[in-house]
């Protein structure tokens, strides 16, 4: 493989401070724009994901979403749903002008690939194809009632709180040593305020009763014993979608990236994209 040149940079993005990095090989045939899940950072997929995609022959750009890893912004909270995509359109933008003659992926895992589909079906951008790794369309568990109406309340009365999201680090993964590394990430938080928790959800349903407007390439990955986005989500997604594949690995946890099955996760993407082909447009 090429040598790789990794660089890391900080840049104000809808106002904030946002920490990112460009993991760059030599002659690339695509770029990827990577957005990581909700609770974690875009430095976490430095080992397993992005060494991947630079094995294909891509370069990949991840960032730490608002709130996130490096970046600015209080932990867990957004100004709405609208900023996270037009954080998503400023990321999309500089990898578009660093590479103006290169087809564009667009790879987002659990709350990533919420943003990555929203960001599609709400014609922001047009990459070349997009992969969706658990995304985050339903939540496998449902908040007790108090804990909604009380959240919806905050909302209203001081959107900017946060409270703990309720995930459960075991269900992330089989691989115990990646639960107790998760664990043990400084860079990670459990805090999630209103204006952040529920227009998510919210999007996750509009991407499902949208999901016919999908009009590339799509390769949809989840593990059937997801705990913590429900795999139903994807397959109703799925159902919708013309033109999308939907690889469902029998076992699976959340972070398949990290999952005891992570091999069969690689190699339906790698499958996958060399099935796609994928070309500018």
């Amino acid at each position: 493989m090429a040598a790789i040149r990794h660089e890391e940079f900080q840049e104000n993005w809808v106002g904030i401070p946002i920490h990112g990095f460009l993991s760059e090989v030599e002659k690339p045939t695509a770029a990827v724009l990577l957005v990581h899940g909700f609770g974690e950072h875009s430095g976490r997929y430095l080992e397993g994901v992005v060494p991947f995609f630079n094995q294909q022959g891509y370069t990949v750009l991840g960032f730490d979403l608002i709130g996130h890893g490096k970046s600015g912004g209080k932990r867990g909270h957004c100004a709405g749903y609208e900023q996270l995509m037009e954080l998503l359109s400023q990321a999309f933008t500089r990898l578009k002008t660093r590479y103006p003659n290169l087809p564009v992926l667009l790879f987002g895992h659990s709350l990533g690939g919420n943003l990555a589909l929203n960001f599609v079906l709400r014609e922001y951008g047009q990459p070349n194809g997009l992969i969706a790794s658990s995304p985050y369309l339903r939540l496998a568990f449902q908040p007790p009632a108090w804990k909604w109406h009380l959240g919806k309340l905050l909302g209203h009365l001081a959107p900017s709180i946060t409270v703990p999201s309720g995930l459960d680090p075991e269900g992330i993964s089989q691989d115990e040593q990646e639960v107790q590394a998760y664990l043990a990430d400084p860079l990670i938080h459990d805090r999630v305020s209103p204006t952040f928790s529920f227009p998510v959800i919210e999007a996750g349903e509009w991407a499902i009763e949208n999901a016919d407007k999908l009009d590339i390439p799509t390769l949809i990955l989840h593990g059937s014993a997801d705990p913590i986005i429900d795999p139903d989500g994807s397959r109703a997604f799925y159902g919708a979608a013309s033109g999308a594949r939907l690889e469902m690995i029998e076992g699976g946890y959340h972070e398949l990236h990290h999952d005891l099955e992570r091999k069969r996760y690689f190699k339906a993407m790698e499958t996958w994209l060399k099935e796609a082909a994928l070309s500018p447009r």
